[in-house]
């Protein structure tokens, strides 16, 4: 370290002095390459402890995967709200529903994307407006034709749709109009976007599905319309090949300086090719490619409305908080039913553990994920809480009847989903310094986020070697978390001698919602035989309730849940919960990953406020009540960097 020396001198004297001394060991620490720490700078100290403060101190909640009447899925379904509509709904306005209701947010949220399908964007405005491009083209005015005849010729024009997506086939392409629906697009996220306050990201959906499995990605942007304008959504017809699709993220850097990141929808309806150890192609995998998919598709959508996708009772029997809305019988298109072997491939800690066993193979880990939430609503209307649902589709918004309609339609009966089985999940929470767009981008780069299943509970993470277990009451624990640690996302390497891993954890309730149940760490890791494993901790629990020698707590939070009328009180729980823990099994010589996941007490489902507001009958397949939670991004452990 450097030690400057306060000169003896008049006050401007010293400032010039002091000036020249920093600017000298600036250049210096260029020269050799080495780390100046703040002490190095200090001249003097600083009245203001928080000058010159950094790190994110922030938490920000947003939706990354929202469709409106441009998808194809939506405004051919009755889906009529417009990005305007979607945007203004996400920053907190009451906006008229699909369905003619009135519609808000309890809060507004902080960030919003509109992600439309890439596939036939813009179609359904056109074919209600008899657009003259759309009728010039024979393909196109069958579809016109069709749709506007309704009934049996509706539905056939929107199974050719479906058809053409899933083969990855157009029959009907016009630059000229996706280049004027996409400049619309990317200038309206552009007037809701306001630096500091509202995020409006611009994005698309790619969506690929090979024989009926879903390996959507939606497209996310850190810049404006200067940038976004230049280029076209990509989607199926390009290419069903997701490797294609970074291509392209990697050409818009190079052409525009701009910046751009993938998120890859949830994996449960992809029939096990979300997460596997071979390629597009069916190559081996290989440390390029896993290199390659990590730096264009950082982030995971662990849950959203179509299944949570953090863990299964099969993958994990002694996880029992694993069977939660878990969507397992079919793919996309209900055309194939699942199978047991598919799951290791589909949910996020399996894929965490994946990515550990084939980095001992390769040397480079391709599920090092981050892990985020979002909607997938098609109504343009971003609404994550139970009892403010207002569904997938247009025609499952609120209403007496909605719970039996099929989501995904199969022509046999057990691979069918109906309304009832949606989540109203998920939110993406992001630790920032700011709220803009590349601030948001860079969080989701080093995965320095969180995803919750519809509330916004507030959880930090901080792992590191030296913490001290009095520390989680540090008014300024963050600070040190920072200074001495990594937060969720980050890598410890190399242990030292006698060390394990030591984490602060903090978690709030949402100041609107239900108080805390427990904290639990997550930890997986590969034996020394190569294969992963994992194990749960309780580490923080409400109510006084002990956790045992083995680091469970059997206890169950109890229920305050009155499922007739759908309420529920905070008599139980905590609204906050933090914790000091140091791994009790750690083994310094393995790769372990380490993420931590937070239970709210028992709340009413949707469902259940649904048949109080109606008064009609709890539908059979889904609980009557739920127990909402937040999962992080995992810290990892690598014993060389």
């Amino acid at each position: 370290m450097i030690k400057l020396l306060k000169p003896k001198t008049d006050f401007i004297g010293f400032l010039m002095v002091a000036g020249l001394l920093c600017l000298n060991l600036h250049l210096y620490a260029q020269e050799q390459e080495i780390e100046v720490t703040p002490e190095d700078l200090e001249m003097e100290k600083e009245y203001s402890p928080y000058a010159g403060i950094s790190y994110p101190d922030k938490v920000l909640f947003g939706e990354l995967h929202l469709h409106t009447k441009f998808s194809p899925d939506a405004g051919l379904i009755g889906t009529t709200l417009s990005v305007d509509d979607a945007y203004r709904f996400a920053s907190g306005e009451s906006v008229i529903s699909n369905s003619g209701q009135r519609v808000q947010l309890i809060r507004p949220l902080d960030f919003s994307i509109v992600s439309d399908h890439a596939e036939y964007i813009g179609l359904a405005p056109m074919i209600r407006n008899s657009d003259p491009v759309l009728l010039a083209d024979p393909y196109g005015k069958w579809l016109h034709d069709k749709f506007r005849s309704g009934g049996e010729g509706a539905m056939e024009a929107f199974s050719a749709i479906l058809v053409d997506a899933t083969t990855g086939t157009s029959r009907f392409s016009s630059d000229d109009a996706m280049r004027s629906i996409w400049n619309d697009f990317v200038h309206t996220a552009d007037k809701y976007n306001q630096p500091g306050v509202f995020t409006a990201f611009t994005g698309f959906e790619w969506s690929s599905v090979p024989d009926g499995n879903n390996i959507h990605r939606v497209v996310i942007f850190a810049d404006g319309a200067d940038k976004t304008s230049q280029v076209l959504p990509f989607g199926v017809f390009d290419s069903e090949d997701p490797e294609d699709l970074w291509g392209y993220l990697e050409n818009y850097e190079q052409k525009t300086g701009g910046t751009a990141i993938a998120l890859a929808h949830n994996g449960n309806l992809s029939n096990g090719t979300m997460f596997t150890s071979e390629d597009f192609k069916g190559n081996k995998i290989t440390k390029a490619y896993a290199e390659r998919r990590m730096r264009w598709e950082p982030i995971y959508e662990v849950t959203q409305m179509k299944g949570d996708g953090e863990a299964h009772p099969f993958l994990s029997p002694d996880d029992e908080f694993a069977d939660f809305e878990n969507w397992d019988v079919s793919n996309l298109t209900g055309s194939a039913p699942k199978e047991d072997w598919m799951l290791k491939h589909e949910y996020a800690r399996s894929a965490l553990k994946l990515g550990l066993e084939i980095k001992q193979d390769i040397g480079a880990n391709p599920f090092k994920i981050g892990f985020a939430g979002a909607t997938d609503a098609h109504t343009g209307l971003a609404t994550t809480r139970e009892e403010n649902y207002f569904g997938k589709y247009a025609k499952t918004e609120p209403k007496p009847d909605r719970h039996n309609y099929e989501v995904i339609p199969a022509t046999d009966p057990a691979l069918r989903i109906v309304t009832s089985q949606e989540l109203a999940s998920g939110l993406t929470a992001v630790w920032s310094r700011e709220n803009t767009r590349m601030d948001l981008v860079d969080a989701m780069k080093r995965k320095e986020i969180y995803t919750t299943t519809g509330t916004r509970m507030v959880v930090r993470l901080f792992a590191g070697w030296d913490f001290k277990p009095d520390e989680i009451t540090r008014h300024d624990f963050a600070k040190q978390g920072y200074l001495r640690g990594v937060p969720m996302g980050g890598d410890l390497y190399d242990a030292p001698s006698g060390q394990a891993p030591k984490f602060l954890i903090r978690a709030i309730k949402d100041p609107d919602g239900a108080n805390l149940d427990r904290i639990q760490i997550i930890k997986g890791w590969v034996d020394s035989s190569g294969k992963a494993q994992e194990r749960i901790y309780d580490v923080a629990v409400s109510d006084e309730r002990k956790i045992g020698k083995d680091g469970r707590c059997k206890e169950p939070v109890g229920s305050t849940v009155d499922i007739e009328t759908a309420t529920y009180t905070n008599t139980i729980g905590d609204p906050v919960l933090a914790t000091w823990w140091e791994d009790p099994d750690f083994d310094p010589s393995l790769d372990a990953f380490y993420y931590v996941r937070v239970l709210e007490i028992p709340t009413p489902r949707w469902t259940t406020y649904d048949a109080a507001f109606y008064n009609v009958p709890l539908p059979e397949k889904v609980p009557a009540t739920i127990q909402d939670r937040a999962y992080t991004s995992a810290v990892w452990y690598t014993p060389s960097k």
